[in-house]
C-alpha cells in the first residue's frame, strides 16, 4: 500500500498543500521550521488518526483556524481508497474511508498502513508502557483477525468498571466478566504476535547494535493467575485507587540486555537504535510473512547516527522495498538513492520540483 496523493488545509504552519507521491522514494527538503515534519504528521494522521508528535490532535490545527482537513488516496495493485480526516476545536477527530464514516480510527490502518522513524524514536524505549503497547497493537491489528473488536469491547468495559470505582455505584463483578472475556483474547493475540516477531527482532537488533537484546511480553497481571483471579485479588486496591490496576491495559514489552532493562544500560543513541530496530523488525515481518508493505516516513534519518550505523540502517530500509517519504535539510540528500519525487517546503508553502 502506498500513498499516491495528499491534500491538506490548516495543519500546523501549512495553510494548504497538494502533493503527488511516487511508490518509491520521495524527498521533502527545506530549512528547519519550514513545515517538513508537519507534512509527515498529515500523512501519519491518515493512517493512524493521530500525530506521532502529540497526543492531542487539536494542537495540529493552524493558529487562528477552527479545524484542519487532510485527504489522501492510497493504492495497492488494483485497490484504491480515499481517506479523509478532519479535526475540529472542541469537536474531536472524524475520519472517512471511501466517503463512509469509520466506526473507529483504527479502521484507517487497513487502507493505509504507515510507520515512522523520527529523531524522538528513543521515546519508545524511555517513555511509559503506553507507547510500547501501541507499537505492539499496531502489528497485532494487521495479523490477528478480530483483535480490534476485542480491543474496542475491552476498553468500553474498562471505562465502565473505572466509573464504578470512581463513583462507588455499581457492581465490579458485572464488568469483570466482560474484561475477562475480551482481555484474555487480547493478551493471547499479543503474545502470539510477539512470539512470531522474535526471529526478526533478533536479526535486526543484532545488525544495528551488535548486541543481543531480549524482547519479552508482560501481559499486565501475574502470569501464574488467570485474569479473573487477578481482578478479584486487585479489587481492594482498585477501590482505594479508584482505577483498574491489572489487565491488558497495563501490559508492557520488556527489553533487556544482560538481564537489565536497556534504559539502564544503553546510551541515548543506542536506545534510538533499539527503537528503530523495533519498528524495522515489524516491517520486515509484515513483508515476509503477510505481504504487507507499509509506507515508511523518515524524519531526518541521518540525525545522531554515525556513518557505520547509518549505512546498516539504510541497507535494511532499502531491502523493505516499500514507499519512503523522507525529510532532509538539503535537496542533494541521496542516502537512499536518487528520489523519484522531490518537494521543497519554505515557510509552510510546498512546491514540487
Amino acid at each position: 500500500m502506498a500513498l499516491a496523493e495528499l491534500s491538506l488545509r490548516d495543519l500546523r504552519c501549512i495553510e494548504s498543500a497538494e502533493l503527488k507521491f511516487q511508490p518509491g522514494s520521495n524527498l521533502i527538503h527545506g530549512a528547519n521550521g519550514a513545515g517538513k515534519t508537519s507534512l509527515l504528521e498529515a500523512i501519519f494522521l491518515l493512517g493512524r488518526g493521530r500525530s506521532f508528535r502529540t497526543r492531542l490532535n487539536e494542537r495540529l490545527i493552524r493558529h487562528g483556524q477552527s479545524q484542519l482537513r487532510v485527504v489522501g488516496h492510497s493504492t495497492a495493485a488494483v485497490l484504491q481508497h480515499t481517506l479523509g480526516v478532519e479535526v475540529s476545536r472542541g469537536g474531536g477527530t472524524r475520519a472517512r474511508v471511501d466517503a463512509q464514516n469509520v466506526r473507529s480510527l483504527v479502521d484507517l490502518a487497513t487502507c493505509f498502513p504507515v510507520q515512522v522513524l523520527d529523531p524522538d524514536a528513543h521515546r519508545l524505549i524511555e517513555d511509559s508502557s503506553t507507547r510500547r503497547r501501541r507499537w505492539l497493537d499496531w502489528l497485532v491489528f494487521h495479523v490477528e483477525p478480530g483483535f480490534t473488536t476485542s480491543w474496542s469491547r475491552y476498553n468500553r468495559a474498562l471505562q465502565q468498571r473505572n466509573a464504578v470505582l470512581r463513583t462507588g455505584q455499581g457492581e465490579l463483578e458485572i464488568w469483570d466478566a466482560e474484561l475477562v472475556k475480551d482481555g484474555q483474547r487480547i493478551s493471547e493475540a499479543r503474545g502470539r504476535a510477539l512470539a512470531a516477531l522474535q526471529p526478526y527482532w533478533a536479526d535486526v537488533s543484532q545488525s544495528l547494535l551488535d548486541q543481543d537484546l531480549v524482547l519479552s511480553f508482560q501481559q499486565g497481571w501475574d502470569r501464574d493467575a488467570s485474569l479473573a483471579e487477578a481482578l478479584n485479588a486487585a479489587a481492594p486496591r482498585d477501590r482505594l485507587r479508584r482505577t483498574t490496576t491489572v489487565g491488558p491495559h497495563r501490559a508492557d514489552i520488556g527489553i533487556r540486555i544482560h538481564g537489565k532493562p536497556v534504559r539502564q544500560v544503553l546510551s541515548r543513541g543506542q536506545q534510538k537504535l533499539a527503537a528503530v530496530a523495533l519498528t524495522l523488525c515489524q516491517l520486515e515481518f509484515l513483508k515476509q510473512e503477510h505481504g504487507i508493505r507499509p509506507s515508511l516516513l523518515l524524519d531526518d534519518p541521518s540525525a545522531e547516527l554515525d556513518r557505520d550505523r547509518l549505512d546498516r540502517l539504510i541497507a535494511r530500509i532499502k531491502a523493505l522495498e516499500t514507499q519512503l517519504i523522507i525529510t532532509a535539510l538539503d535537496r542533494d540528500f541521496d542516502l537512499f538513492g536518487t528520489p523519484d519525487a522531490v518537494f521543497h517546503v519554505e515557510q509552510g508553502r510546498v512546491a514540487a520540483l
